[in-house]
């Protein structure tokens, strides 16, 4: 699959959370909404649906996971958009084989320059990194 259109599968997906998490509908239905009033890359939606499913399913693993490595942070002081960027990337990570753990954490972070504040990147890249080393041990 070419990066661009996993990469606009990444940003569906962190789009699609992020309106859940304010309020809207669940994820999938959020993708939906989407995908019918945006004009969007058709062929990014089946990984976008793979992402969501799979981040519903892990949701508690993945979160578990970021608190574990987030010092003196709580979940809930987290920015949504941080937070989801970082259960994207943790899923793949931990949960699919044909993304690697350099990849995924290098397109959590340029997604964070796209979607959150300038120094967002780093805090996402300190705890995805430190997860990834977990992964190696």
């Amino acid at each position: 699959m070419v990066t661009g259109i996993r990469r606009k599968a990444r940003e569906l997906a962190l789009q699609s959370l992020y309106q859940s998490e304010m309020g809207g509908p669940a994820a999938d239905q959020a993708l939906d909404l989407l995908t019918e009033n945006f004009q969007s890359n058709k062929q990014a939606l089946p990984y976008a649906r793979e992402l969501l499913a799979g981040i519903n399913h892990n949701r508690t693993q993945l979160d578990e996971l970021i608190q574990a490595q987030a010092k003196n942070w709580r979940l809930e002081r987290m920015s949504i958009i941080d937070l989801n960027i970082m259960r994207i990337c943790v899923f793949e990570m931990r949960f699919t084989k044909e993304v690697p753990p350099s990849v995924a954490i290098n397109e959590g972070l340029e997604i964070a320059k796209r979607y959150s504040s300038d120094d967002s990147a780093s805090f996402i890249n300190g705890i995805l990194d430190s997860i990834s080393k977990m992964d190696r041990e």
